[in-house]
């Protein structure tokens, strides 16, 4: 059972939308006026939108109270050029003391303890704990209306991309894990990224499957294996050859399981579903798709 809300007419909807549309992405963004006041403020609002060129797009809210527009904002509308900081979890509580309503005119690094670090192709300044810092001029502004709350799709092309080097291997990839990113969701909630709850997904790119729609019945409507389990069988482009399937049914434990249920299809299936889930999760894809073809 769902329920139905509608935005215009639900108090909490804008609570409950950034609820559900989590984690995001947070954009500490510097930013300086033309007479070189600088800015320093966090937008969840925030993702990467093209490779070529490389655009990040955030958007800066009007303010709900009154519709009037953040300093960032008016910064960018005077000077064209964002600093766009990654947060870590070493530095979320800072970066959510930056967000603070302070007046025009009041350095949020010092306010919020971060050092200013010299950007190389734009004015702003860089956070120096930021793991990873993308100098940005700024394409265009998109004003999505003047209501209070409406956002300002800021479309920043990157020009200049900064990594601290213990995070980049031989092959100059981010270690993802170490990275410890932070996301924002709703109310006072944030997540982090740990090596504990990461995980691969193998992209369907790179083969064509077969679809779940293609998944013999007793599978696809199988009590043991969800959902996640039919997506990873049905990323794969041909199954596994009777001989192939022959090799693992010579297994010891596999012979075993086997001649335990002989002459009860019913109870042996449900074991090698069993065992098939358990393979899935271990991300052996080959080896659950033979398990599943021993009958």
């Amino acid at each position: 059972m769902t329920r139905t809300i509608d935005p215009h007419t639900h108090p909490q909807f804008d609570n409950l939308l950034k609820l559900a549309i989590a984690p995001r992405p947070i954009c500490f963004a510097s930013t300086v006026d033309k007479s070189g006041q600088i800015n320093l403020s966090p937008f969840s609002y925030f993702n990467l939108v093209s490779h070529r060129p490389p655009i990040c797009v955030f958007s800066p809210l009007r303010r709900m109270r009154d519709g009037s527009t953040k300093h960032t904002l008016e910064n960018i509308r005077e000077v064209p050029e964002v600093v766009i900081n990654i947060v870590s979890y070493g530095m979320v509580q800072q970066q959510s003391l930056a967000s603070t309503e302070y007046p025009k005119g009041v350095n949020e690094f010092a306010k919020s303890g971060f050092t200013p670090l010299a950007a190389e192709l734009v004015a702003p300044p860089r956070v120096a704990e930021s793991p990873v810092q993308l100098e940005c001029r700024v394409q265009q502004v998109i004003e999505l209306s003047d209501i209070p709350g409406a956002g300002n799709l800021v479309l920043a092309e990157v020009v200049r991309m900064h990594v601290r080097e213990a995070l980049l291997d031989d092959d100059d990839r981010i270690d993802q894990a170490a990275l410890d990113l932070v996301a924002r969701l709703g109310g006072d909630w944030y997540c982090r990224v740990t090596a504990a709850n990461l995980f691969e997904v193998a992209k369907p790119l790179r083969s064509r499957g077969i679809g779940v729609d293609q998944l013999p019945q007793d599978i696809r409507l199988s009590p043991v294996l969800t959902g996640n389990h039919l997506g990873q069988l049905g990323n794969v482009e041909v199954l596994p050859t009777e001989d192939e399937v022959d090799v693992l049914r010579a297994d010891p434990e596999m012979r075993e399981l086997l001649d335990a249920f002989i002459g009860d299809k019913a109870t042996l299936q449900i074991h090698l579903h069993r065992k098939a889930a358990k393979l899935l999760d271990a991300g052996d894809v080959t080896n659950a798709w033979k398990t599943l073809l021993m009958i």
